[in-house]
C-alpha cells in the first residue's frame, strides 16, 4: 500500500521486490506477517508529520521473518523479529554520541524515510530490529513495537507516579494500563465524554476510574500521559496533576495547545513530550512485555484495508490496537 501525496489514499500497487543495498552491509531483507496499525500512520497520510521521500509505503510495527541477511547483518535468515520506528540513526551526531539516539539529527524512520511494512516485504537495518519475546504471537506482538515501545517510554518519564491519569485508551494506553497496574500504580482513565465503550474497556483492563477527559479527575493526580493527539487535553491534565505533577505528550503530532493561566503549571509542575525511541528502549520493554505479560487486544484488516484501518483509528474505533495482515 503506497502514499503517493499526503492527503490522498492509500494505493494498492504491485511494485518490484525490495532487494539488499550491497552498501548497506547490515540490511535484512524480511517477509511481513503483520504490522500494527499506528497513529502516526494516520498523521503521515494525513500529512502532518513528513519524511523524506515520497511515494513511500507506511507501516512501522513489524512482525517478520528474515529471508536474506547482508554480511554484517546482526540476524540470520529465520529469525523472527519486530522492526519499529526508529530505522536508522548516524551514530555520530551529540545526540547519538549522548545516549540519544532517538534524537539524532539525520535519523531515518521506518514508514516515512524507509519503505515499511504495509506490504508483503522490507528491508530494515538489522540493528535496528530486534528478536521477539516467546508467548507473543505475530498479531499481538505488532502492536508492542511503537504502542508498547513509546508508551513504555513516556511511562518512564512519569517517575514513580502512583496515581496515573492515560489522556486516550488507544492502542498505547491499553498496554500501558497493564505495566502501570503491574507496578502497582492506580491508573485513571480520560476519554472522550461519549466513549462509553472506551471507558468500558479501561475499567475492564483494571483502570480504577474511566470518565471525561474535559472534566476534573475523581481524586489529584501524580502524572498524566497524554495520547490523543488534541492539544486542549494539555490545560486539562495541568489542572488534573498536584504539585510536582507531570504530564507526558507521548504522540508525535498534536493540534495547537490553547493559552493556560501560570498557576496550573507553577508549583514545580512539568510538561514535557517524548519522542522516537531508542534501541536500549526496546530491549527493555520487550523484556518487560513478556513478564507482565501484556496481552494486547488486536482489530485484524487485509492489506488491501489500509485505508480502512487508518480511517477507523481516526473515529476511535478500535478497542486496542488495528493490525493490518499481509
Amino acid at each position: 500500500m503506497v502514499l503517493d501525496e499526503p492527503g490522498r489514499p492509500l494505493q494498492a500497487r504491485e511494485v518490484p521486490d525490495p532487494e539488499l543495498d550491497p552498501g548497506r552491509p547490515g540490511d535484512v531483507l524480511v517477509e511481513v506477517h503483520a504490522c500494527g496499525v499506528c497513529r502516526t500512520d494516520l498523521h503521515i497520510r494525513d500529512g502532518e508529520v513528513r519524511g523524506s521521500r515520497l511515494p513511500v509505503i507506511p507501516g512501522h510495527q513489524i512482525v517478520a521473518t528474515v529471508l536474506e541477511a547482508g554480511p554484517d547483518a546482526d540476524h540470520t535468515p529465520g529469525a523472527r523479529v519486530g522492526v519499529p520506528w526508529l530505522g536508522w540513526t548516524d551514530g555520530t551526531c551529540r545526540f547519538c554520541t549522548s545516549g540519544r539516539e532517538n534524537l539524532c539529527e539525520r535519523a531515518e524512520f521506518t514508514g516515512l524515510d524507509r519503505d515499511g511494512g504495509y506490504a508483503t516485504r522490507a528491508v530494515a537495518d538489522g540493528r535496528y530490529a530486534f528478536p521477539l519475546p516467546e508467548g507473543f504471537g505475530d498479531l499481538e506482538a505488532a502492536p508492542l513495537l511503537c504502542a508498547g515501545l513509546i508508551g513504555h517510554r513516556a511511562l518512564r518519564m512519569t517517575g514513580d507516579a502512583q496515581r496515573l491519569g492515560l489522556y486516550g485508551f488507544g492502542a498505547s494506553a491499553h498496554i500501558v494500563c497493564q505495566v502501570a497496574l503491574h507496578q502497582g500504580r492506580r491508573v485513571f482513565a480520560f476519554t472522550r465524554a461519549d466513549d462509553d465503550a472506551s471507558q468500558a474497556f479501561a475499567l475492564e483492563l483494571g483502570c480504577e476510574w474511566a470518565g471525561d477527559a474535559l472534566r476534573p479527575a475523581p481524586e489529584e493526580l501524580d502524572a498524566a500521559i497524554i495520547f490523543a493527539p488534541v492539544g486542549e487535553l494539555v490545560p486539562a491534565a495541568l489542572r488534573a496533576v498536584g504539585r510536582g505533577g507531570v504530564v507526558v505528550c507521548a504522540g508525535i503530532h498534536m493540534s495547537d495547545i490553547p493559552s493556560f493561566p501560570y498557576e496550573i503549571l507553577w508549583g514545580e509542575r512539568v510538561l514535557r513530550s517524548v519522542a522516537n525511541l531508542t534501541r536500549a528502549d526496546a530491549v527493555a520493554f520487550l523484556d518487560l512485555a513478556s513478564r507482565v505479560p501484556v496481552r494486547t487486544h488486536v482489530t485484524t484488516f487485509a492489506l488491501e484495508e489500509a485505508e480502512a484501518a487508518l480511517d477507523a483509528v481516526r473515529r476511535g474505533g478500535i478497542e486496542g490496537a488495528a493490525v493490518i495482515l499481509p
